[in-house]
């Protein structure tokens, strides 16, 4: 699908070959034709079609990164509210940048460097959070709510149950909605279905599971449920795919709750870390499937011309659309140590700009580590944690501090526990030959040593 106009109100804007044409600008050192047509080369060389570089180059969508993402100050961008949730502690809960170095900590990229409205960065294993920016900011998901629907309902159904899809089932999706291909009448495994959502964050793949889980509306009634038993009090679920929706919001702090939920699930590891695929076609004369190839739409993990994989990227989910911006959710393992950043709407427009703010954070974070006071941490479900994390920044004066604190301090022994299991136990299983081309395990050796998966 590919989109040279201005994307509509509402439409997702995450599959590899959309761009979002940037605003009109006045400054007189904006690229001209010759450079546009440098960029469109370079696109070309790394793989884009020539039709589609074309069109790109004539509507200005390659211009030079530099000046098409310069950052300006809009007075009229939406503030964070003064007063947001304290889940996971108090800092958590206002505005702006939070952050405690210790003596000899790596400073923070400024401002110009990271300018998502929202994100976060913290320990996937104990929970701590290192830094954040408006952590609770209530904000337009995109796509990375896709993970709350693979929370709620990857473990329904087993991977090798198939599905025949009806035309019902693909009823109710957005215009403009990312696709990875699936046909009326034809059958899936659970197991294509779950790649379509994480590899190419497919509409069609989640209105198909949902209705095998009894449908649009009872997904969504369960997304909420699980939700508020992973604590994740920011999030209001319209739809199950992340399509624009009013009242439809999660935050940064919740996006980190529903990604180290998942990633103690073995499917969910696999499907997030796979960066290309097979995935089923129509059939032919002879009556046999055709397939084609998929690619992850995480550049973190799958690259693109103007980015590199990021070392040790395991996944977990990206998203974009007209009214959240860009949205990242992303973890990775430097060493023994495991982060995970969420990054929400940078106000740079440069493409892939989720993406480098969101390595700039996990660079400073592998960095910093051990070397800042965590200002909060990642609360665990209600089902264990007895709710200290999760309300004890509701107290007030010296009760309430001291109860803060404890819930920082026993992040590691509690909450972490659940997630260093999640994360370190076991392989991967390996896929057949014809599904799926990139497997892992944790801590993904491949991409620990930079380099790019093998196709």
């Amino acid at each position: 699908m590919l989109s040279a106009s201005r994307a509509k109100p509402g439409t997702f804007t995450d599959v590899p070959t959309t761009f979002c044409a940037p605003t009109a600008s006045t400054d007189p050192t904006a690229p001209n034709a010759s450079a546009t047509t440098g960029n469109a080369g370079r696109a070309a060389r790394h793989g884009f079609p020539l039709r589609t570089v074309a069109a790109l180059a004539s509507s200005g969508l390659l211009a030079t990164p530099l000046l098409a993402g310069t950052a300006h100050a809009d007075p009229k961008a939406p503030k964070p509210p003064a007063k947001m949730s304290q889940i996971g502690g108090d800092r958590l809960g206002t505005p702006g940048v939070q952050v405690a170095l210790r003596p000899g900590a790596p400073k923070l990229p400024g401002p110009d460097t990271l300018t998502a409205r929202s994100w976060i960065v913290s320990d996937a294993e104990s929970g701590k959070v290192l830094a954040a920016k408006n952590a609770h900011w209530q904000l337009a998901p995109a796509s990375t709510l896709k993970m709350l629907f693979a929370d709620t309902v990857l473990p329904k159904f087993p991977k090798d149950q198939k599905h025949t899809v009806k035309p019902a089932d693909l009823a109710g999706m957005g215009a403009g909605s990312s696709l990875v291909g699936i046909r009326e009448n034809l059958s899936y495994t659970v197991h294509d279905l779950w790649l379509g959502v994480f590899l190419r964050s497919g509409n069609d793949a989640v209105h198909t599971l949902s209705a095998m889980n009894g449908g649009t509306k009872a997904t969504v009634t369960q997304m909420q449920r699980h939700a508020k038993e992973l604590n994740a009090r920011d999030t209001h679920v319209v739809t199950p795919d992340g399509y624009d929706a009013p009242g439809q919001v999660s935050s940064a702090y919740d996006l980190s709750l529903f990604a180290r939920s998942g990633l103690q699930n073995a499917d969910f590891r696999e499907y997030c870390s796979t960066a290309s695929a097979q995935f089923p076609g129509d059939k032919g004369k002879d009556g046999k499937r055709a397939t084609f190839g998929i690619q992850n739409t995480n550049r973190l993990l799958s690259g693109d011309y103007d980015i590199k994989p990021y070392p040790g990227i395991a996944g977990v989910k990206n998203g974009s659309t007209t009214n959240a911006g860009s949205t990242f959710t992303g973890v990775a393992q430097r060493g023994d140590r495991k982060l995970l950043v969420t990054v929400m709407n940078p106000e740079k427009k440069e493409h892939n700009e989720a993406y480098r703010e969101a390595a700039k954070l996990l660079d400073w974070g592998f960095a910093a580590a051990d070397k800042v006071e965590p200002v909060g941490r990642l609360v665990g479900p209600r089902s264990e944690d007895d709710g200290t994390g999760a309300v004890s920044a509701k107290g007030k004066g010296k009760n309430g501090d001291r109860s803060a604190q404890a819930a920082l301090d026993g992040a590691g022994a509690k909450s972490g526990a659940w997630t260093a299991l999640g994360l370190t136990t076991g392989a991967l299983a390996l896929l057949g030959v014809v599904a799926f081309a990139v497997h892992r395990r944790w801590p993904l050796p491949e991409l620990v040593r930079g380099r790019r998966p093998r196709k």
